[in-house]
């Protein structure tokens, strides 16, 4: 009598993938988006890797690499997509390097060229638009939500000064808030009435949860009552613009480049901006 064949599993290297995409989510805390870039550009090498017959971690050798980096060449991509891909790769090894599945790094002798350095991208007057209307304010988190970004934009902040500012640096009476920035450097920067309205909204909402001991002074709380982390208003930012439906990366940063780009098409002083 005989039987079918069993269905061979996936193999070593696909694994490997699986594995190192895990620990990027449950250790590391890795963004969808950043798992969905990472699972593409690994999915393309290990296609490359089946062409070849490459299946256990420590077939893949500088060689191997080199083929796959002058494919991806060959098909006319971008020096930036070709680097990501590779930069993928490179952590993808790096892990495996670590759990001790290989002995050699298979890309520590190719260099990584620079690519064209691109300036941030910006939100259009529409966009910004499109991504503001997504806020009901019937909930509490609208409220938290749309300040968040009503400040990043009108007051131009970094991510780690949005989620590390504190209720007595605002002035409402001035319309001024006092921010840590880099090096743990003070600057002042002006709040637009849009922001001004929305913090003061939110601040007083009965619903904000009641701040833990460690975040009496912080403006923005998660559900527990801690300081929201920049990891969490990163997750933030994604949320609202899917809901928005911009189909285009949209980071904090964006935002603070928005901000300085739209008072520049204003007529403002590069100077007074920077």
């Amino acid at each position: 009598m005989s039987t079918q064949p069993a269905k061979p599993a996936a193999n070593a290297l696909a694994r490997a993938r699986d594995e190192f995409l895990r620990e990027l989510e449950a250790v590391r805390g890795s963004s969808p988006h950043t798992l969905r870039a990472y699972r593409s550009d690994l999915e393309e090498f290990l296609r490359f890797a089946a062409e070849r017959g490459l299946e256990q971690p420590d077939e893949v050798t500088p060689r191997s690499l080199r083929s796959y980096l002058a494919r991806l060449d060959e098909r006319g991509l971008a020096k930036s997509s070709i680097q990501r891909k590779l930069s993928a790769a490179r952590s993808f090894f790096k892990h495996l390097l670590r759990q001790g599945r290989i002995d050699a790094h298979p890309a520590a002798g190719l260099r990584q060229r620079r690519g064209e350095r691109k300036l941030p991208g910006v939100l259009s007057a529409a966009e910004l638009k499109q991504l503001l209307d997504t806020f009901t304010k019937e909930r509490h988190e609208d409220l938290r939500d749309l300040a968040l970004l009503e400040l990043m934009y009108s007051a131009g902040t970094r991510a780690a000064e949005t989620v590390g500012l504190n209720r007595g640096a605002i002035d409402f009476s001035r319309g001024l808030v006092r921010l840590l920035g880099k090096g743990r450097k003070q600057r002042i920067s002006v709040l637009g009435k849009p922001a001004q309205l929305a913090l003061q909204r939110y601040l007083a909402d009965p619903r904000r949860p009641r701040a833990r001991a460690s975040a009496q002074e912080a403006v923005f709380l998660n559900p527990r009552g801690g300081r929201l982390t920049t990891r969490s208003l990163g997750r933030i930012v994604d949320k609202r613009v899917q809901m928005a439906g911009i189909v285009r990366r949209v980071t904090p940063h964006t935002l603070r480049h928005s901000f300085a780009t739209h008072l520049l098409d204003a007529g403002a002083d590069l100077r007074s901006v920077q």
